[in-house]
């Protein structure tokens, strides 16, 4: 005997995709706006000890949120 086994993929729509990219849009300016405010926070002596300059803050957080 034999069986058949019909399956219907679920599509994305626009609307779907769009908000899918807006969303992953806001996560990642979260992540780089949350970097930016920790490492700021920190002390030179801080930093100095992670070997991160003040002025490649904004460089690395760019780079945690966004990839290279």
């Amino acid at each position: 005997m034999a069986y058949v086994n019909s399956t219907s993929v679920a599509r994305k729509g626009t609307f779907d995709r769009l908000t899918a990219f807006i969303s992953a849009s806001v996560r990642q300016r979260r992540v780089y706006a949350q970097t930016l405010t920790e490492l700021t926070a920190l002390s030179d002596r801080e930093l100095n000890d992670l070997g991160i300059s003040r002025l490649a803050i904004p460089e690395i957080a760019h780079e945690a949120a966004y990839g290279k």
